[in-house]
């Protein structure tokens, strides 16, 4: 077999490999990284001998893990958005900077006595393992839907710390591990790498933005070629910042910074460009994940012995959370959602390509060196994957962090304008609808959608039923709404259930199962009607749903409950107000010495921003 027939052969292989991992992942709902290291062992030389690695030449090989880290990096940096940052910006700042300062010290002093190494080695390992990355929060976060600050903190954490960590691992490697520099030269080179790669990231990003938006493409081929010059985009930053500057890892930098400033720009074609970014990236990350999972020697594992079971132990129980509790102190996670970070800190693509690459250019002249390397930190992986991934569902339900599910059956006009208004608000919304083609419209739009007959148990089960505080059935069938609220109430015991009735003489048999029914005439009717008895509040209810908020919200915190509605407002955000109190089947407009009690009901209005932070104090 030519050397040629023996790579297509393997990237045939790897490929059928990683996407049956994929899909297996996706059928039992638990991260996609996972299976593919699972698969990348099983596959290797060390078990069944299908995948081997060393048909590709070693130089060759870092310059593909190389291309696509990039790929990846640029991919989790796109999608963190300013105003998604804004969720949680305290936390996010101190987890990028204190975090991965505590993080990087503590790791080194574990590996330094419980593995015997020296302190190069160990502060070398330490700084891998800094990383938990886009490649492993992301599908977590697929497969977990928790509240958006908390996805938020997580995702950037993921995104800078990648950087973070490939940067300060090749400067250890080379001026500490390699050539025994200093202090001074480890930190001055770490800032020109990452301040280079910043720079270059910044402009090939603002290149690309002035072309997409300012040049007319052609307009038959406008939307394949804007897909294409992002693509290019990624890679150019980093082959600029790694071929063209000369410095080693600032690559990752610039392509973190391209990604995060296209991110945040007015791109044309952004939604067709995010999933043309997505089908590529899951392409690069099988077969990168696979590929490196083949070329572990399992020896290098077992030669690690009770220490590497220490290290493990005290990176993801011990350092982990103690790094995010300091970290998050005062800020907008709650205790639960504290945990929960705290239990979600899996190693990804950046330790697991960068330590590939050091091994080979350092296994023939110091094999001893390299096998605790690598053993070291591939066992980190695979243990924080395995464990943090594999459970993360489990962790999550167990905490109570996983806010109730809205599911909306029907994604037509009615059910896609309700699921956007629900968004908004920060609710966690699944749509179910049975047109594949307009669910993959609904998931362009970043909806999840799941397809199918949302009158169908399975269907509704698969949709997350079981955990949704709110079903609410808007299709142009009364008789699929009325199936739809009979299994949400009867099956499932939904709290609420809300139904679009299309014909008034249904509205008795939606009212005989505790259905509330919204008749499309009736709503109609009253919009009329409003604007032409009440114009006044018509209008300021329109102006309302433009930039502010009304929420109907139960109080559950300490912080909140016991206080008098004075009281109460004075810690409320400026710009909202309470409404409403409701106790029991009693509403009564409040007043300033009226006390709020726990599991009170009251309606806040106000501006969107200041509503959905006074939500916040009321339940954390």
């Amino acid at each position: 077999m030519t050397a040629s027939t023996e790579l297509i052969a393997l990237v045939v292989t790897v490929i059928g490999v990683g996407v049956a991992a994929q899909v297996l992942s996706d059928w039992l709902s638990v991260p996609s990284v996972l299976f593919w290291l699972v698969a990348g062992v099983a596959a290797g030389p060390q078990v069944l001998g299908i995948i081997d690695p060393g048909t590709i030449d070693s130089g060759a090989l870092s310059a593909i893990v190389g291309l696509s880290v990039a790929v990846i990096v640029f991919e989790g940096a796109f999608h963190l958005r300013v105003d998604r940052l804004r969720e949680a910006p305290r936390e996010t700042l101190r987890l990028v900077t204190v975090g991965a300062v505590i993080s990087h010290l503590a790791t080194t002093v574990v590996v330094r006595y419980a593995l015997g190494t020296s302190w190069e080695l160990a502060l070398l390992i330490g700084s891998l393992l800094i990383a938990t990355g886009p490649t492993v929060i992301n599908p977590i976060l697929a497969v977990v839907p928790v509240r958006e600050r908390v996805a938020t903190t997580l995702e950037t954490e993921g995104v800078v710390n990648d950087v973070t960590a490939a940067i300060l691992a090749i400067v250890m490697f080379e001026y500490l591990l390699l050539e025994g520099e200093g202090l001074p030269t480890l930190i001055g080179q770490f800032a020109f790498r990452l301040g280079a790669g910043v720079l270059v990231g910044v402009a090939v990003a603002t290149v690309v933005w002035l072309l997409l938006a300012r040049v007319e493409l052609p307009t038959e081929n406008a939307l394949r070629n804007a897909r294409l010059v992002v693509l290019a985009a990624a890679l150019s930053a980093y082959g600029l910042a790694e071929a063209g500057l000369g410095v080693g890892e600032s690559g990752i930098a610039a392509v973190a910074a391209a990604g995060f400033v296209l991110g945040n720009v007015d791109l044309p074609y952004r939604e067709q460009i995010e999933q043309f970014k997505g089908d590529v990236t899951l392409v690069v990350l099988t077969f990168v994940f696979v590929v490196l999972a083949s070329l572990l020697s399992l020896s290098d594992l077992l030669s690690l012995g009770l220490g590497g079971l220490v290290v493990v132990v005290a990176v993801a129980l011990v350092i982990r959370p103690l790094l995010v509790f300091l970290c998050t102190v005062g800020g907008r996670l709650t205790l639960r959602e504290r945990l929960f970070v705290s239990a979600i800190g899996p190693r990804g693509i950046i330790p697991a390509s960068v330590v590939t690459l050091f091994a080979l250019r350092i296994g023939d002249s110091q094999p001893a060196v390299a096998t605790t390397l690598v053993g070291t930190v591939f066992l980190v992986i695979f243990a924080t994957v395995t464990f943090q991934g594999g459970l993360a569902r489990h962790i999550a339900q167990a905490l109570d962090v996983i806010p109730n599910r809205t599911i909306i059956v029907g994604g037509g006009r009615i059910g896609t304008a309700l699921a956007e208004r629900l968004a908004d608000r920060g609710e966690a919304v699944t749509i179910v609808d049975h047109d594949p083609d307009v669910a993959e419209q609904l998931r362009e739009a970043g909806y999840r959608v799941e397809v199918g007959d949302g009158a169908s148990k399975d269907v509704l089960t698969r949709a997350g039923a079981e955990n949704a505080k709110v079903v609410a059935a808007a299709t142009a069938d009364d008789d699929v709404n009325l199936l739809v609220g009979q299994l949400a109430r009867n099956t499932f015991e939904v709290e609420t259930i809300v139904a679009r009735v299309n014909d008034p003489d249904n509205e008795a048999a939606f009212r005989d199962l505790d259905v509330e029914a919204i008749s499309t005439g009736m709503s109609v009717a009253w919009s009329m009607d409003n604007v032409i008895e009440r114009p006044a509040i018509a209008r300021w209810m329109t102006e309302l749903d433009r930039s502010g908020d009304v929420q109907e919200v139960e109080v559950t915190a300490d912080a909140a409950a016991g206080r008098t509605v004075s009281d109460l407002a004075s810690n409320l955000p400026d710009g909202c107000y309470v409404g409403l109190i409701s106790r029991g089947d009693e509403n009564r407009i409040p007043h300033a010495d009226d006390r709020i009690e726990r599991n009170d009901h009251i309606t806040i209005i106000g501006r969107t921003e200041a509503v959905h932070g006074a939500i916040d104090f009321c339940t954390a």
